[in-house]
């Protein structure tokens, strides 16, 4: 037999444990960053994740999920105990090269179909800050035939085109200083990093992780 759905107030599609008929559900629990989940009937990015450890003695731990509805662009907070379950969302990802960007828009050429698509710099704001026309590793996200976001590399090299002087005899302090990268996004590198660097930028945090090699 199989059970009925429950809906929460904010109808996320929730299950009380991990079930399996049809399609693949998932826990809470085993939900990462950049998982897409039907969420309020739409397909949601998980954005951040943070966990509350229970106050009281058999209370449930809760995970905060904080994500972005793909159709609607609208951020969504919503929480779940562990073992309940959501649906993942039916979509596809196809590997994508970054053409060009004009005052409004951002061109995508899907590596797979050669389609071009097309999405406002408003709708990827975020993801504007880490894109070059060298990226490699962005896909496309596919959902019910129609491109509705695209999804960046966990991580990419930028050069540093305006910081302070380094400082020297700084570099095990692990004191930092604002530096302006080429796609504008402003992050926080160690003392001693010169301008005209390239670093390696965590898309999921905005955070300095190393410098490039080479």
């Amino acid at each position: 037999m199989v059970p009925d759905k429950r809906w929460s107030p904010q109808s996320a599609t929730l299950w009380p444990c991990p079930i399996f008929f049809g399609d693949v559900f998932v826990l809470a629990k085993e939900i990462k960053r950049g998982a897409i989940v039907t969420y309020q009937d739409g397909p949601c990015l998980i954005e951040s994740i943070s966990v509350q450890s229970p106050s009281a003695r058999g209370a449930s731990t809760l995970y905060k999920f904080r994500g972005r509805n793909l159709i609607s662009k609208q951020k969504i907070d919503f929480t779940l105990k562990g073992t309940e379950s959501v649906e993942p969302a039916d979509f596809s990802r196809h590997p994508a090269q970054f053409i060009y960007g004009d005052p409004t828009n951002l061109h995508f050429l899907d590596l797979s179909t050669f389609e071009q698509h097309d999405f406002s710099v408003k709708d990827l704001a975020e993801e504007v800050q880490y894109l070059t026309e060298s990226l490699e590793g962005i896909q496309i996200l596919i959902f019910e035939e129609q491109a509705v976001g695209i999804q960046l590399p966990l991580a990419v090299e930028l050069a540093v085109t305006h910081c302070d002087p380094a400082t020297r005899g700084n570099s095990a302090t692990g004191r930092t200083k604002p530096a302006t990268l080429e796609t504008g996004l402003v992050v926080q590198v160690p003392e001693y990093l010169e301008q005209g660097v390239r670093i390696k930028v965590d898309t999921r945090t905005g955070e300095f992780l190393s410098r490039a090699s080479g």
